[in-house]
This record gives structure tokens, sequence and C-alpha cells, in this order.
């Protein structure tokens, strides 16, 4: 019989940034996210269900990697309030099976996802 829980589940999500304050601004505009500073030169953020961090201390590395998909209940309301904090759309809403989703750039170029099963 295995073990419940966190074994084996994605468990945090670090970005390095240019400017932790820039960043904190627009995440925490765009999705509500909350965050503790530990320090200059990092800071954990929390969404409500998943923390991460922000570091200032690796080089941005934006392009590549894993995409990190967001899920939202109004995908029209992500689109504006990604816009209103200072991101960019990459993807404009497009359909796939089980729903919709937009892509976004963040204010150092990391590409995001948002999706929604409406």
């Amino acid at each position: 019989m295995g073990t419940q829980g966190n074994d084996r589940r994605i468990d945090y999500i670090e970005f390095n940034v240019a400017d932790i304050a820039r960043s904190k601004t627009f995440y925490g505009s765009a999705f509500g996210w909350t965050f503790t500073d530990y320090g200059p030169q990092y800071c954990e953020f929390q969404d409500g269900r998943l923390t991460g961090g922000f570091t200032t201390l690796a080089p941005v590395n934006a392009a590549g990697g894993p995409l990190v998909i967001l899920f939202a209940d109004d995908l029209e309301d992500a689109v504006a309030r990604v816009e209103q904090a200072g991101g960019s759309i990459v993807k404009a809403i497009y359909s796939f099976p089980g729903g919709r989703r937009f892509h976004f750039g963040d204010p150092d170029g990391y590409e995001l996802a948002v999706w929604s099963d409406r």
C-alpha cells in the first residue's frame, strides 16, 4: 500500500527574476498572490495552493523549460488582470479538448499559461 500526500508531486516552483519588487507587484495584481520576504534576494509566494519563490541569486533565463499553467474560473477576467498588471498576451484565448487557455509573458519574459474548463 502506497503512502498518500506530497510524495512525487510538484512541491515548489522558483523563478529567477531581475527585480523581486516588480515580480511581487505583477503577480500580486494579476493573481492575488501573497508574499513572504527572506532577505533582499529571495521572496516566497503563495497562491493559495502552491508555494514558490522569486530570487535574484541567478540570472533570468526565461526561454525554454516546462510551461507553468495556472487555473482561472474566468479567462477573460484573467486576461484583463494580466494586462492591467503589465503582462503581455503571447497567445490569445483558444480552445482545446477539455477547456480554453491563453499564454502570457511576465515582466521578466517568462511565458506562463492560464486555463479554464469553462
